[in-house]
């Protein structure tokens, strides 16, 4: 499949009709998530025939770009009932199959190597502070080939250094920048739209 093709088909996608401040719920949009997971299939092959998961899938836009770059198997993890409600009916739209699970994935227990590639868009750590590292951490713990995830370029020193000193990580490398716009969705929000440098990494676990 051609990235604009699959950037199209998930710009149709539904995204959050009521949107969690607590959770920092905002949509991945059709840009990034289509080069996300076109890059980490067509640079890597992370993709397709792999067992991938979405941790913190929101309305499975990640889920969706997996599914439709053939790969294997796809579980969508998140913690809020309506996300996945709309997650799942995504996945009927586009007629593809994908497992969701709802559940707090800094507190998931996967036992065996059964997770290939892990995909997600993490919260940034602005409302509760450390947020993004706990789903770093967890990924690490999950994937058995790489994770793909989206932080801020200002923490990109940090998140190099506790990737590679306290979660395991083989390899720790930025694969792309991109300017990440946040719509206007909270009240406390006073600019209508922000954009935001957002690092995309691939990280390699370290195998056991």
């Amino acid at each position: 499949m051609k990235l604009k093709q699959l950037e199209g088909l998930l710009g149709d996608l539904q995204q959050f009709s009521n949107p969690k401040v607590e959770l920092e719920q905002y949509p991945t949009g059709p840009h990034i998530a289509s080069r996300m997971l076109f890059t980490a299939e067509n640079s890597y092959g992370d993709i397709t025939d792999k067992v991938v998961a979405d941790f913190g899938c929101g309305c499975g836009t990640l889920s969706a770009a997996a599914s439709l770059l053939d790969a294997s198997c796809v579980i969508g993890f998140d913690i809020d009932p309506q996300s996945l409600e709309t997650a799942t009916l995504n996945a009927e739209e586009l007629e593809v199959e994908i497992d969701f699970v709802q559940c707090d994935v800094t507190k998931l227990e996967l036992k065996g190597q059964v997770v290939g590639t892990v995909v997600m868009n993490p919260p940034f750590g602005t409302r509760k502070k450390g947020a993004d590292m706990e789903f770093l951490s967890a990924a690490m713990k999950v994937a058995s080939q790489a994770v793909y995830s989206l932080h801020k370029t200002s923490t990109r020193e940090h998140i190099k250094r506790a990737a590679l000193r306290d979660f395991n990580a083989k390899s720790a490398e930025v694969i792309c920048e991109l300017r990440y716009d946040l719509p206007k969705l909270y009240k406390l929000h006073k600019r209508k739209e922000v954009d935001i440098a957002v690092d995309l990494w691939r990280f390699e676990p370290r195998k056991n």
